[in-house]
């Protein structure tokens, strides 16, 4: 077993395992490369045996950085009956759902049919991904909940794939990724925007993805640990271009999920924007109100990787600058730096903080309250 605990200064959070709590990052695997299968057109089984996935990226297939360990996964969460981590069911459900009390579990697959150059495909992954999560997934556990990932690149494949799943208690937002061939405010983006805020659900934008791009605007770093940080970097530019696009503006109800790049850089990002704002409003004259605004109101945070300054206080303030009933739990399960539920929080939150954070938070985002 590999879980790694951060040492923190401060006491923990006195929080009992058996306290109900909503993990809002869980990444499902498919045991097999052909699982998805059954739920694919016969075109696609050979397509995708004579030509592979083509990403938007220099590499044939998978992410542009080795991990750290196979899948950037636990060590400890191989299923015993074979397959990567995170592919079982009845696993999971013995290591995360049920000693840690999970009373919601939000899926979010990455390797789906995001982020590919061949945009039936993509279009055809994604489906075929949204229906599995129901038949392996949901069905089999109420604790969980899916995301609809679509083809990001094509809007209007993607609105209809979100509109098609209108209704569907099993999917409770929608999926993205930070990473994409343009900032996530540009236009080709917005019919995922308005679907989404058609049918109710929020949109989730978690970290990595395929653009083309390197993680940086100087280049390819040299270190995984590089694009772990980098994380925070890539959802700034894609938060800073969904406000001064007037995304918010446009799309009044839309509500954002950031995902595994943190939250303290967030009132430092704001103070900048407004900062520019006071100065170049004549440039965004679409926007009403300052970014700072749009952010706070719109924009919600699951902890995973969170920040852990020396100080509790320094913390707190970050937090209370975003709103306690802005944060997601989440432990990025079953990867390599999982989030122990009883060691995020220090010492010093109030039940009610507490409760908000861990579980009403998300059933209130989410609809599940």
């Amino acid at each position: 077993m590999n879980v790694q605990f951060r040492d923190r200064p401060e006491p923990a959070s006195p929080v009992s395992l058996k306290t109900a709590i909503a993990d809002c990052d869980i990444h499902p695997a498919r045991a097999t490369a052909d699982e998805l299968y059954p739920f694919l057109e016969k075109r696609w089984h050979e397509h995708l045996e004579v030509y592979g996935k083509q990403a938007y990226h220099g590499m044939m297939e998978g992410p542009p950085y080795p991990k750290a360990q196979p899948n950037a996964s636990r060590r400890d969460a191989w299923p015993p009956e074979g397959g990567p981590q995170g592919s079982s069911l009845s696993f999971m459900q013995k290591q995360l759902l049920d000693p840690y009390n999970v009373a919601l579990g939000v899926l979010n697959p990455l390797a789906s049919g995001q982020g590919l150059r061949n945009q039936d495909l993509a279009g055809a992954i994604c489906t075929a991904i949204n229906d599995w999560q129901i038949e392996k997934w949901t069905a089999k556990d109420s604790r969980l909940k899916a995301s609809i990932v679509v083809a990001n690149e094509d809007g209007l494949s993607a609105a209809a794939e979100i509109r098609r799943r209108a209704g569907d208690k099993n999917f409770v937002q929608v999926l993205l990724l930070s990473r994409n061939v343009e900032p996530l405010g540009q236009r080709r983006y917005w019919p995922i925007y308005e679907a989404a805020q058609e049918i109710g659900l929020p949109v989730g934008v978690h970290a990595f993805g395929f653009g083309g791009n390197p993680l940086t605007p100087s280049g390819w770093p040299s270190f995984y640990i590089e694009e772990m940080v980098g994380h925070a970097q890539c959802q700034q530019t894609a938060l800073a271009s969904l406000v001064l696009e007037g995304v918010f503006e446009r799309y009044s109800r839309l509500k954002m999920v950031m995902i595994e790049a943190g939250f303290g850089w967030a009132p430092s990002l704001a103070w900048r924007l407004d900062k520019g704002f006071e100065r170049l409003h004549s440039e965004v004259p679409h926007l009403k109100r300052k970014p700072s605004e749009y952010i706070r109101d719109h924009i919600w945070w699951t902890t995973q990787p969170m920040e852990d300054p020396e100080r509790r206080d320094h913390l707190f303030q970050v937090i209370e600058w975003i709103g306690w009933d802005k944060l997601l739990f989440a432990t990025d399960y079953p990867h390599w730096d999982f989030d122990e539920p009883s060691r995020v929080l220090p010492a010093g939150v109030s039940d009610a903080n507490r409760e908000a954070f861990y579980l009403g938070n998300a059933k209130k985002l989410y609809g599940l309250s």
